[in-house]
């Protein structure tokens, strides 16, 4: 197993952007690879929770995200275009502060292009869960934390607090 070390909220390299993925990094970005799926693994096992994790979050400063829902994913330089107005809010957390919570907004639906594993130009439209999603993992890559998002001054919480705040509500 090569489960690589989260950086964590504070760490300086979380802040900075990474470079594109080139056609000839390929070869090199293969055990990066590997690398994600068993970080992400791990902190699913550990924690329970985890969609996908990108090549910044390990140290690694290239714009890469592998996603694990259902089947394996890595999208290489992924941009996000046609967002839509339309805004929703929501509890947002992160592998590099495993312990709270940031409240967001983020587009309903957006359209991600990328290149896969091949090479080639991909596209998908995203909508609800999933386009949060790899707005989250896509800011990793431009430096930008959930927490740098955050609506205003109250919008964290630490997931124990929440959890609590939840449960007494219902």
């Amino acid at each position: 197993m090569a489960a690589r070390e989260i950086l964590l909220l504070g760490n300086p390299r979380l802040y900075e952007t990474s470079e594109p993925v080139l056609y000839t990094d390929l070869g090199s970005l293969r055990q990066v690879k590997t690398d994600l799926h068993d970080t992400l693994m791990e902190f699913r096992s550990r924690y329970g929770v985890g969609r996908a994790i990108a090549a910044p979050q390990i140290g690694v400063r290239k714009r890469m995200v592998y996603m694990h829902i259902g089947e394996p994913t890595v999208f290489f330089n992924p941009t996000l275009d046609e967002r839509s107005e339309e805004m929703f809010e929501l509890w947002d957390d992160c592998m590099c502060f495993p312990e709270f919570l940031v409240r967001v907004r983020r587009h309903v639906r957006c359209r991600i292009r990328y290149r896969n594993e091949q090479w080639e130009e991909c596209e998908l439209r995203l909508e609800g869960a999933l386009s949060e999603l790899l707005q989250h993992e896509c800011d990793h890559l431009d430096g930008i934390l959930a927490t740098m998002r955050a609506i205003d001054g109250t919008s964290f919480a630490m997931k124990a607090t929440a959890r609590t705040w939840r449960e007494s509500r219902q």
